[in-house]
């Protein structure tokens, strides 16, 4: 089940603004996933801060069980970014993996309100690459293309029991759940954002890249 956590339900100091000359340094496996609005990453480390406050992020979409760090916490507050939290075992046991709070996240992760969204789990590669590659699913990427990308992020720690995860994950669920938001969102007057994964929305295979064309 997912835990969503709102900006300001806890008091704390807030974060200083980094200097106009302050080095922007990404999470460790950053990666966009689709153009200015979802990322990918590894868990933000408190020199990372200053580069997520320039992705000007709504919202944080986190993997882990455990509770977010107390700084990472402050820096939600000051930059009013709301935090999706569901908690996945990062063990090697096909059932670190559960359908259905995939399916729950995945949900969170197609509301364009929810955007600029940023995804990560501890390392960026296992939980986060099979939410990612559940997305691409929606988004009717071919599975080969699906398994290339996790495999890319994942390098020699590739798990096969997630890569026969992202081989079964049905989406038809989320089919009807899709063609609600998008009347939703219709009536939000956001009928042309990009971010609508349509069913026709077909991306090509790519290998360098993990970017919409």
């Amino acid at each position: 089940m997912g835990v969503i956590l709102e900006e300001g339900e806890e008091g704390g100091p807030t974060l200083t603004q980094p200097n106009a000359g302050a080095v922007l340094l990404p999470p460790t496996n950053f990666s966009t996933v689709v153009d200015n609005t979802v990322y990918r990453s590894g868990f933000p480390q408190p020199s990372n801060l200053p580069f997520l406050r320039s992705l000007k992020l709504r919202s944080i979409l986190y993997l882990c069980p455990e509770p977010y760090p107390e700084e990472n916490w402050q820096f939600l507050q000051s930059n009013k970014v709301k935090l999706f939290q569901f908690g996945i075992d990062g063990t090697k046991e096909p059932s670190a993996i559960p359908r259905s709070t995939i399916t729950e996240a995945l949900k969170v992760l197609i509301d364009v309100r929810n955007h600029p969204i940023l995804i990560h789990c501890r390392r960026g590669k296992h939980r986060t690459g099979c939410l990612v590659g559940c997305l691409r699913k929606l988004q009717n990427w071919c599975l080969s293309s699906i398994l290339e990308e996790y495999k890319n992020f994942a390098g020699i720690k590739s798990r096969e029991t997630d890569l026969r995860f992202l081989e079964t994950y049905d989406i038809s669920c989320l089919r009807h759940c899709l063609q609600s938001l998008i009347y939703q969102y219709q009536g939000y007057g956001l009928r042309n954002r990009r971010l609508l994964y349509r069913e026709d929305c077909v991306q090509k295979p790519r290998i360098t890249s993990v970017q919409l064309a």
